[in-house]
């Protein structure tokens, strides 16, 4: 028994000496301490020394472990003045520090410049004025830089050029003057320079970012040069009309200018109308439905799905910058940047009819599927005022800004390749999601702006089983109008027929450059289509940015056959998704072995129908 007593006693002894408890970091601990000593603070903080900074000290997180602060978060606590020097600069592994809406005063604090490990920095709203730093080279990992809403005045540093990981850089509301850096920061995803007294010509690197990035200077826009692609070449002959005669044709041309010109001036009204709303909407979020409203029942919380790596909170969430990305049927979406420098899309939902229950078993379903082809789905937000939905942000687009954003002038077309693997994936994604829920789950809301391009640059679909949830709409009153099936009149009945004719409008809009949802003509581009095909005008069809690489009207008009079958009136004509999958794929392989004049007649495919036959009547919308 004794010996038994003194084993036992020598093991509890080592598990006490060796555990995560006893490497507690005392210098990151003592330079806190020093810091909290040396500024003025009107809120008590629980830091002491007698207890385990790592574990129980407000805004503090430490390494897993614990050898090492690498996160201080003292938002709102009522710092005032000089921030002290030889404090937080001691803090050598610290990743993220944020001291954002204190009273903090001076000049920008040097000695952070000497944290290597530094990638979040969070100083707005405060009160910090002069130059701002000019050497930035030990910053090597910096990804966010937040310095808005104080006074800093000066240029603009060129240094920010050498942040080569940068993906935020805010430096709204302060007083900042001369002329913008050439930032041209490939990794640069959100960027504000908005209210300060900058001049010159704006860099053409930047002219990326919205003008609401610039908005409250005197800059002006780069001078567009001629465009650098040779002149389109031309369709390989196909049969076109020569109906028109030359006053015709003068008549549509002085026509299409006028209309042109009065469809910008309505697009700029709306535009600026659209960025005012936009404002009051970030407002809303972030400032009139501050945390204790949007959980009034207590329990409301931000719920993850397994496998997520993201770890944030809903005050987090409300607290990071954000940028509308757009408004669709069904909500507005936010970029959002956390301040541990993670990107995310935040959609805030309009119109949920369901309960919370419904609610969650809706998200449920979404957030199970796991596909490369649909965006997954990493967290959910419902509280009686707020749902939120979280996704990954995927920062080279969606279809329909791939497709249609400042076309003309410096614009790099959407190539032929990119355009067939958005429709590749899209597809596949789609047929991902008809066989969830034992082969019953609907997307609901098949657009060109829910499909967007994957690392691997193929189409990934979006926003999937929103239609059941949301409030019904009236066909002909949303934006979303010209991807719905002819029979579908409440949007909360669409089915996976009614998809599939969504998605083949997404093809068209793919082959034609012409979008469904914006102008007289592109509503009916079904119609469109229809008739073009009907009078054998087939080169008029393809969209003109298409007509520049050769040898690829063959997959053209294959996909032509696909999207005009998909878009049959008659929802038993139009073939299954799984279906489409296969022939989209097939278009690569069809046009290979043509050009190669060898084919198996085992693998050889269903002949192609003239296109007339496409635009049959049965057929036609």
């Amino acid at each position: 028994m004794g010996l038994r007593f003194i084993l036992s006693a020598i093991l509890v002894y080592c598990a006490t000496m060796w555990s995560p408890a006893s490497t507690e970091p005392v210098d990151d601990k003592r330079a806190l301490l020093d810091f909290l000593d040396s500024v003025n603070h009107s809120r008590k903080l629980n830091w002491d020394n007698t207890t385990s900074a790592c574990s129980s000290w407000t805004g503090i997180t430490c390494s897993r472990d614990s050898s090492s602060v690498i996160a201080v978060r003292l938002p709102g606590v009522g710092l005032k003045g000089v921030i002290p020097s030889n404090t937080l600069s001691r803090l050598s592994h610290l990743q993220i520090l944020s001291l954002r809406s204190n009273g903090l005063t001076g000049s920008f604090p040097a000695d952070l410049l000497q944290l290597p490990d530094l990638i979040g920095l969070h100083l707005q709203s405060n009160g910090f004025e002069g130059p701002l730093p000019s050497d930035l080279s030990l910053w090597k990992n910096l990804t966010v830089l937040n310095l808005s809403e104080n006074d800093f005045n000066g240029s603009i540093p060129s240094s920010f050029v050498n942040l080569t990981h940068l993906t935020l850089l805010n430096l709204a509301n302060n007083s900042l003057s001369g002329d913008v850096p050439d930032i041209n920061l490939p990794s640069l995803q959100f960027l504000d320079l908005s209210n300060n007294n900058l001049t010159g010509v704006l860099p053409r690197s930047l002219s990326r970012f919205p003008s609401s990035s610039f908005s409250g200077n005197n800059l002006s826009t780069p001078v567009q040069t001629p465009s650098p692609f040779p002149s389109p070449l031309p369709l390989p002959p196909m049969r076109h009309s020569s109906k028109f005669s030359e006053t015709a044709v003068l008549g549509i041309i002085i026509g299409s200018c006028v209309l042109a010109f009065v469809s910008i001036a309505l697009l700029l009204i709306v535009t600026n109308r659209k960025g005012d709303e936009d404002g009051e909407i970030l407002t809303t979020v972030k400032k009139e439905k501050p945390v204790k409203k949007m959980t009034p029942d207590g329990n409301s919380k931000l719920v993850f799905f397994e496998g997520s790596n993201l770890a944030f909170d809903l005050e987090d969430l409300l607290r990071a910058s954000a940028e509308v990305l757009g408004k669709g049927t069904f909500g507005t979406t936010y970029k959002a940047a956390l301040e541990d420098a993670t990107i995310i899309a935040v959609k805030r939902l309009k119109e949920v009819v369901v309960g919370r229950k419904e609610f969650e078993q809706q998200m449920e379903i979404a957030g199970s599927i796991k596909h490369e082809n649909v965006a997954t789905l990493r967290a959910y937000y419902y509280s009686k005022d707020e749902k939120l939905m979280v996704y990954d942000y995927y920062n080279q687009g969606s279809a329909s800004s791939l497709l249609h954003a400042r076309r003309g002038g410096n614009r790099v077309p959407l190539d032929w390749e990119t355009r067939l693997r958005i429709a590749t994936g899209a597809a596949r994604g789609i047929a991902c999601i008809h066989t969830q829920n034992s082969g019953k789950l609907v997307h609901g809301n098949v657009k060109a702006s829910n499909i967007f391009l994957n690392p691997k640059h193929f189409g990934s679909v979006s926003d999937l089983g929103l239609a059941t949830v949301m409030s019904p709409v009236a066909a002909p009153a949303t934006r979303s109008a010209g991807y719905r099936a002819p029979e579908v009149t409440d949007t909360r009945k669409a089915s996976q027929a009614s998809d599939v004719y969504s998605f083949g409008v997404v093809l068209l809009e793919l082959l034609t450059g012409k979008s469904p949802v914006a102008g007289e003509e592109a509503v009916h581009l079904v119609r469109w289509v229809h008739s073009v095909v009907r009078e054998e005008w087939t080169g008029e069809v393809f969209d003109v940015e298409l007509l520049r690489y050769p040898n690829i009207e063959e997959e053209m008009v294959a996909m032509l056959q696909i999207g005009m079958a998909c878009v049959a009136r008659v929802a038993a004509q139009r073939p299954k998704i799984e279906d489409v999958v296969r022939l989209l794929e097939d278009i690569r392989g069809r046009s290979s072995t043509q050009s190669a004049g060898t084919r198996s007649p085992a693998s050889t495919p269903a002949p192609t129908p003239p296109l007339t036959q496409i635009g049959s009547p049965s057929n036609r919308d």
